[in-house]
C-alpha cells in the first residue's frame, strides 16, 4: 500500500486491476497524474482539495506479478511504464471536454469493437456451459488464480491489500472516494463485502460507510462473475455490500471487461433493500492510446475523463463543509 499523506479528514483511495504493474510508487504517480490533469481542465477550483487530501492505492502488483512471471508470461517494466506516460501525454494534451466524443474517438488508431463484440457473443455461452473458468485460466491466470478457493493464497494477499487499505480510511473516520479499475473492482467489492457480513470485520466495520464507490471498466455486471462475487450464494441483504452511500458506474465503448456495462439493473435489489442510496451507469469514450493503437480499457483513459473527474470534484464538494466524519452515516 502506498500513500500520500493529507489533511481534511478525506481520502481517495485507488484499487488497480490485472496483468502485470509497474512499481507501486510509479504506478500511483501515473493515477493521481491522471486524475489532477482532469480536474485542472474542468475542475479546476477544486485541484488544492485534491492535492491536500489523503490519497491512498492499494497496491498487489508484486503479488500479481510474480504470479504471472512464474506462469511464464514475460514483463519489460521500462517499457511498460515509458509507454504509460506517453499515452499519458496525449491525454493530457486534451484541452477540451469535447475533444472526449465519438468523433475524436472515431480517429483513433486501431480502434476495434471486436473485442467487445466477441465478449458479448460468447461470454454467456461459455458460462452456461462450463467453460468460461478454462477461458479465463488462459488469457488472465491471476483472475482465475483470484477465483481458485481451493488451494491458493493469491486471493487472501490480493483482499488483504485492498480491505487493509479501506479499513485505514475508516478507521480515521474519513469520507472516502473509493476507485477500483477492471479486475480491482472485484476485489473491492469482495473487500467490502467482507466488511459488511464477515464475522472477522463485521461487527467493527458493517455500520461505517464509503462515501462513493467509482468502478471503471467493472466486470461486475457479467453474469459469471455476478456468480462467483463473496455472498453470491447469500440472500437478501447478506448477499451484498452494505457499506457504501453511492455507486457510480464508468464504461467505455468497445471495453471488452466491461461488455455487459450496466450494474444499476443487475444490483437493483441494493436499492430496494436500502443497502445503498443511488446506483448509476455512464457511458464513455475511452481515448488512450498504448502501443500505436486504441485502448479502451486503459486505467488513465479513465482517470483523465471529464465524467471521472466530474464525479470526484461532486464528492469533494459534498464533504468540503464536513471534512472531519463525527459519525457513521
Amino acid at each position: 500500500m502506498s500513500n500520500i499523506s493529507g489533511s481534511g479528514g478525506r481520502s481517495l483511495i485507488y484499487v488497480h486491476g490485472r496483468d502485470f504493474k509497474p512499481a507501486a510508487d510509479t504506478l500511483f504517480d501515473l493515477v493521481i497524474t491522471a486524475v489532477s490533469a482532469g480536474m485542472d481542465r474542468d475542475n479546476h477550483d477544486r485541484v488544492d482539495e485534491l492535492r491536500l487530501i489523503n490519497k491512498t492505492i492499494a497496491y498487489y502488483g508484486d503479488v500479481s506479478n510474480k504470479l504471472l512471471d512464474n506462469r511464464g508470461r514475460a514483463y519489460d517494466e521500462q517499457l511498460d511504464v515509458g509507454d504509460r506516460r506517453n499515452a499519458l501525454k496525449l491525454l493530457c494534451d486534451l484541452a477540451r471536454r469535447k475533444d472526449f466524443g465519438v468523433s475524436c474517438y472515431d480517429r483513433l488508431p486501431g480502434k476495434t469493437a471486436i473485442a467487445e463484440f466477441v465478449a458479448d457473443v460468447t461470454a454467456p455461452l461459455l458460462g452456461s456451459i462450463g467453460l468460461f473458468g478454462a477461458l479465463v485460466s488462459k488469457v488472465a491466470p491471476d483472475v482465475a488464480e483470484y477465483w481458485n478457493k481451493k488451494d491458493s493464497s493469491y486471493r487472501d494477499s490480493v483482499l488483504g491489500r485492498v480491505r487493509e487499505a479501506i479499513r485505514a480510511g475508516l478507521d480515521r473516520d474519513d469520507h472516502i472516494m473509493l476507485i477500483s479499475h477492471g479486475s480491482g473492482c472485484i476485489a473491492a467489492y469482495d473487500a467490502l463485502w467482507q466488511l459488511s457480513h464477515d464475522e472477522k470485520w463485521a461487527a467493527e466495520y458493517a455500520e461505517k460507510k464509503i462515501d462513493s464507490w467509482l468502478t471503471l471498466g467493472s466486470p461486475l455486471g457479467d453474469t459469471t462473475v455476478r456468480k462467483r462475487l463473496l455472498g453470491a450464494s447469500s440472500k437478501n441483504r447478506e448477499r451484498f455490500p452494505c457499506n457504501v452511500v453511492s455507486w457510480h458506474n464508468i464504461s467505455a465503448e468497445d471495453d471488452y471487461l466491461c461488455h455487459d456495462n450496466t450494474c444499476a439493473d443487475d444490483f437493483k435489489p441494493m436499492l430496494k433493500q436500502r443497502q445503498i442510496s443511488s446506483i448509476r451507469d455512464y457511458r464513455i469514450y475511452n481515448l488512450a492510446v498504448r502501443y500505436g493503437k486504441s485502448n479502451p480499457h486503459s486505467s488513465l483513459g479513465y482517470l483523465v475523463h471529464p465524467r471521472t473527474c466530474s464525479i470526484i470534484a461532486e464528492w469533494l464538494s459534498k464533504t468540503a463543509t464536513e471534512p472531519t466524519r463525527q459519525s457513521s452515516l
